[in-house]
């Protein structure tokens, strides 16, 4: 009997031996997970759901194309520019990049369309390509050829479920490549264009292009 009571129990020696570590370590835990969820429910769930409201009118200008009152507002709503100011960090802020982008690609101020893009991402598939393609429309109309052709490759080959979206910025792709006199390039990507999406519009024409650099497919 008396060798069951000098048994040994490593893990509560351990404990035993750790006690006051332990005790700081399981504090810090319960801090750090209560000020987690202090900092969601108190501070940024308000921030959220404030700058979910701003953005209401906003959405509704750029469904309307009006894009200087989506950007700045109408005096009694707030803008984009505003919600990104005031509330960082937020999907609405974050979204509103979105907006405030495209919002000045189609007041062709190209230079603030890609800053605002370029600092936008989603888990939306389908906007994020949309995104990437206007970055691609941006650098074209500056010029910015190489950097154009880049963002619409990105948004041809992003969301290839959608076989209009794709296919035109392929095609878009393409046709820059082939102004700028690259034609086996351009021919490349018509072809990819013909076998990825033969039902689509681009791809359904795809020969057409290819044979209009007089090379044959």
């Amino acid at each position: 009997m008396s060798e069951l009571h000098h048994e040994k129990h490593p893990f509560l020696d351990f404990v035993k031996n750790n006690q006051k570590a332990l005790i700081y370590a399981l504090t810090l835990v319960i801090v750090v997970i209560a000020g987690y969820f202090g900092y969601t429910e108190l501070y940024q769930n308000p921030r959220e759901a404030k700058a979910a409201d701003a953005m209401y009118t906003a959405e509704r200008y750029f469904a309307m194309d009006s894009s200087n009152l989506v950007l700045n507002g109408d005096g009694s709503s707030k803008g984009v520019l505003y919600i990104i100011k005031q509330f960082g960090g937020t999907n609405a802020a974050n979204l509103s990049k979105y907006y405030a982008g495209i919002s000045y690609y189609r007041l062709n101020d190209f230079n603030k369309s890609i800053e605002y893009l370029k600092d936008f991402s989603t888990s939306s598939r389908q906007v994020q390509t949309i995104a990437y393609g206007t970055l691609g429309d941006a650098y074209s109309e500056l010029k910015k050829n190489e950097d154009a052709i880049s963002y619409y490759k990105k948004a041809g080959g992003y969301f290839p479920e959608d076989d209009a979206i794709s296919s035109e910025y392929l095609y878009r792709a393409a046709a820059l490549l082939e102004l700028n006199g690259k034609a086996d390039e351009a021919v490349a990507i018509y072809k990819e264009i013909q076998t990825k999406y033969p039902k689509s519009e681009k791809g359904f024409n795809a020969d057409k292009y290819i044979n209009r650099l007089k090379v044959q497919p």
